[in-house]
């Protein structure tokens, strides 16, 4: 397939480069261009302006938030108004259900397919090709991207025909793995202060009771303190959050955890932990128990 790429940050530029492995041609945009020059030293066009990028069956944005999403899809020559006739946006950002909704409404008016396909998966596993990805949209345009998604990811999950489905089910992913850090950080600040070793209690937590790779990766992540560079960085954790509980608001569903989560996240931003991996809420957890300074 002909694929535009737009944002080629920690999780982009591994998808795209998959595509290309796969034998797709691709079109990369990125506002920072260096990026894109690594992505045509492995076969793919450089695009100077979104609009460049659209020119094929489908365009994918990868981008970190609904800003960036609105600016190149609605903005001057972005892609609503670049996009060929029956062809495909595959939003694969997580971003807030209203603008998922905006998103499908814009896109059927102008005659285009809109598909959400946001992904589960680390930078790593966007590297080797190993994301899980969660689509959504109408049959017909899902089932026309199944090669790409088999070039980025090792299953992809169709969880509705509405394209909003697939990114509450994975902003309500990500609110469990911030569940899972957050509950990982105490657990560990408890046993620490003990003077238990933090390795060796997470040895014993995935040998018996949580033997899963969430547990695993950060539970890693924790006992290492390895919080740079970040795979996700906590200002993105925050954002995540806040769409969560947007989206209970919405449904009148209350999500008193995730209302914790959100402060949590602030408590670490407000001294200077936005650039770090999500993973440092430890860092939190670790200061409140008087372990270590914040």
């Amino acid at each position: 397939m002909k694929i535009g790429f737009v944002g080629l940050g920690n999780m982009g530029a591994g998808m795209a480069a998959n595509l290309l492995a796969a034998g797709h041609e691709v079109t990369a945009y990125n506002r920072s261009q260096d990026k894109v020059a690594a992505l045509v030293e492995q076969g793919a066009v450089a695009a100077r302006t979104v609009a460049e990028a659209c020119g094929g069956d489908a365009v994918i944005t990868m981008l970190a938030n609904d800003d960036a999403v609105e600016t190149v899809t609605f903005g001057e020559e972005g892609i609503l108004a670049s996009l060929s006739a029956g062809a495909t946006h595959v939003s694969s950002s997580t971003i807030s259900l209203a603008l998922a909704e905006r998103l499908t409404d814009a896109h059927a008016e102008a005659g285009h397919r809109f598909v959400a396909a946001p992904v589960f998966g680390r930078p790593e596993a966007a590297e080797a090709a190993k994301l899980f990805v969660v689509a959504a949209g109408e049959p017909a345009a899902v089932q026309a991207l199944s090669p790409v998604f088999d070039a980025i990811g090792q299953r992809t999950f169709v969880v509705a025909e509405q394209p909003k489905a697939a990114n509450l089910v994975k902003l309500s992913g990500n609110f469990l793995i911030a569940s899972v850090i957050e509950s990982l950080a105490e657990s560990m600040a408890l046993v620490e202060k003990a003077g238990v070793d933090k390795q060796d209690y997470l040895e014993v937590l995935t040998s018996t009771l949580f033997d899963a790779p969430v547990y695993k990766t950060y539970g890693g992540l924790l006992a290492r303190e390895e919080f740079e560079p970040a795979g996700f960085a906590a200002a993105l954790g925050l954002k995540d959050v806040r769409l969560v509980l947007a989206a209970g608001e919405s449904l009148e569903v209350p999500l008193p955890v995730a209302s914790l989560i959100r402060d949590r996240f602030l408590t670490l931003l407000a001294n200077g932990g936005a650039h770090l991996d999500w993973s440092a809420l430890g860092k939190v957890a670790s200061w409140e128990a008087g372990a270590r300074r914040l």
